[in-house]
Protein backbone atom coordinates (compact mmCIF):
# COMPACT_ATOMS: atom_id res chain seq x y z
CA UNK A 1 0.00 0.00 0.00
CA UNK A 2 1.14 3.17 -1.09
CA UNK A 3 -0.89 6.75 0.10
CA UNK A 4 0.22 10.17 0.42
CA UNK A 5 -0.70 11.39 4.02
CA UNK A 6 -0.19 14.98 5.77
CA UNK A 7 1.53 15.44 9.16
CA UNK A 8 -1.19 16.60 10.97
CA UNK A 9 -1.54 19.21 14.95
CA UNK A 10 1.02 17.35 17.23
CA UNK A 11 2.89 15.48 14.73
CA UNK A 12 -0.18 13.36 13.79
CA UNK A 13 -0.12 10.97 10.53
CA UNK A 14 -3.69 9.22 9.51
CA UNK A 15 -3.66 6.43 7.13
CA UNK A 16 -7.03 4.67 6.24
CA UNK A 17 -7.65 1.56 4.25
CA UNK A 18 -10.53 -0.57 4.28
CA UNK A 19 -8.33 -3.53 2.81
CA UNK A 20 -7.04 -4.64 6.26
CA UNK A 21 -9.11 -6.22 9.16
CA UNK A 22 -8.83 -4.50 12.66
CA UNK A 23 -6.75 -5.84 14.58
CA UNK A 24 -4.38 -6.56 11.55
CA UNK A 25 -0.41 -5.64 12.73
CA UNK A 26 1.36 -3.95 10.14
CA UNK A 27 4.87 -2.25 9.47
CA UNK A 28 4.90 1.46 8.56
CA UNK A 29 7.68 3.10 6.97
CA UNK A 30 7.50 7.02 6.57
CA UNK A 31 9.29 8.64 3.88
CA UNK A 32 9.53 13.00 3.60
CA UNK A 33 8.74 13.76 0.08
CA UNK A 34 11.27 16.18 -1.27
CA UNK A 35 11.08 18.35 -4.70
CA UNK A 36 14.13 16.97 -7.28
CA UNK A 37 14.78 20.82 -6.82
CA UNK A 38 15.14 20.21 -3.35
CA UNK A 39 17.93 17.59 -2.85
CA UNK A 40 21.24 18.66 -2.50
CA UNK A 41 23.92 17.61 -5.44
CA UNK A 42 25.52 14.42 -3.69
CA UNK A 43 21.94 13.29 -2.66
CA UNK A 44 20.87 13.84 -6.21
CA UNK A 45 24.26 11.88 -7.98
CA UNK A 46 23.96 9.08 -5.48
CA UNK A 47 19.68 8.69 -6.62
CA UNK A 48 20.29 6.12 -9.03
CA UNK A 49 22.21 2.90 -9.27
CA UNK A 50 23.69 3.60 -12.26
CA UNK A 51 25.09 6.60 -11.07
CA UNK A 52 25.94 5.26 -7.87
CA UNK A 53 28.42 2.75 -9.27
CA UNK A 54 29.54 5.29 -11.96
CA UNK A 55 31.05 7.55 -9.31
CA UNK A 56 32.07 4.82 -7.16
CA UNK A 57 34.22 3.50 -10.15
CA UNK A 58 35.71 7.28 -10.74
CA UNK A 59 36.66 6.93 -6.85
CA UNK A 60 37.87 3.80 -7.17
CA UNK A 61 40.33 5.08 -10.51
CA UNK A 62 40.92 8.58 -8.38
CA UNK A 63 42.53 6.32 -5.34
CA UNK A 64 44.28 3.70 -7.39
CA UNK A 65 45.70 6.16 -10.38
CA UNK A 66 44.92 4.11 -12.89
CA UNK A 67 44.06 5.33 -16.17
CA UNK A 68 44.27 9.17 -15.44
CA UNK A 69 44.70 11.62 -18.17
CA UNK A 70 46.43 14.59 -17.40
CA UNK A 71 47.16 17.73 -18.63
CA UNK A 72 49.84 20.46 -17.51
CA UNK A 73 47.93 24.21 -16.97
CA UNK A 74 49.60 25.17 -20.46
CA UNK A 75 48.08 22.32 -22.54
CA UNK A 76 44.76 22.80 -20.70
CA UNK A 77 45.04 26.67 -21.75
CA UNK A 78 45.15 25.59 -25.31
CA UNK A 79 42.78 26.96 -28.18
Amino acid sequence: MKQRAVVGKDGKIEIQNSEFAEGTVVEVIVLIEQDQAEMDETEYLLSTKANRDQLMSAIQTLKTKTDLITFTPEEWNME
